[in-house]
């Protein structure tokens, strides 16, 4: 089961943390991956790894996008697997915020996703199959945190656009689906969140941060045939994190 064999799948921030996962999942699980990301020298190292390819894409960028996927669909004749990860998490507190700040988040987060996913979901339309997966959080439809509230918003914003296209590509064979991954043990993690990453592990009742592959195996779950009659759905993946109702009912 959950084989991907012969699937051509797009994963963009595919380079690192949670993205390199992703890659690496799918890739065991015999998909053909593309690595996307803006980090060349990253993005080539982990495609290289897998047997996969790397292409340098900008998800703000719609030229450079819909460059690349043409090439992709040109070379492969399709596209099997949208993971559309690509996203940053800087810790912006509102007295601190800037209208930049606000633009820059929201422009890689959630624009980036739209302008990733329209000319995908186009080419999967017309080979009336595909699977779409996107990156939430349990920041901002469920949690929050201090400094959090650009990243919660587009991250609750994901789910929102992912339930509406779900509806829209149903009748094509295409489902749309969601991750929302608690705290991963990823480099950008530890460096943007500092001591909350160390001190993480104690507020999680499996008592540990999830690994990248974690959220991988739930990428490749939703990319399968056999994930077929699922859409439109969210799944949590924290360890349990989101589950008590007070710190001090974790034993």
């Amino acid at each position: 089961m959950f084989d991907l064999t012969g699937q051509i799948a797009v994963v963009t921030g595919g380079a690192n943390g949670i993205g390199k996962g992703i890659s690496e999942t799918l890739a065991k699980a015999g998909a053909h991956v593309m690595v996307c990301d803006i980090n060349e020298e990253a993005g080539k190292a982990t495609a290289e790894a897998i047997g996969g390819e790397f292409y340098q894409l900008d998800v703000t960028n719609v030229v450079n996008i819909e460059d690349v996927v043409q090439q992709i669909a040109t070379k492969h004749e399709k596209i099997d697997i949208l993971a559309a990860n690509a996203g940053i998490y800087p810790e912006v507190y509102i007295e601190n915020m800037t209208e930049r700040d606000w633009d820059t988040i929201q422009n890689i987060n959630l624009k980036g996703i739209f302008f990733t996913a329209k000319p995908i979901l186009k080419l999967m339309k017309e080979q009336n199959y595909g699977r779409v997966i996107l990156t939430s959080s349990i920041t901002g439809d469920i949690t929050g945190y201090p400094g959090g509230s650009i990243y919660g918003a587009t991250k609750a914003a994901i789910l929102g656009f992912m339930r509406s296209t779900a509806v829209e590509y149903a009748k094509f064979g295409v489902t749309v689906n969601s991750v929302q991954p608690g705290m991963i043990a990823t480099e950008g993690l530890k460096k943007q969140l500092g001591i909350l990453s160390e001190k993480g592990a104690a507020a999680v009742p499996m008592k540990r941060l999830g690994e990248p592959e974690d959220i991988g195996a739930a990428v490749a779950f939703f990319a399968s045939k056999e994930a077929n009659y699922i859409t439109g759905q969210a799944l949590v993946i924290d360890g349990g994190q989101i589950i008590p109702e007070t710190p001090d009912v974790i034993l």
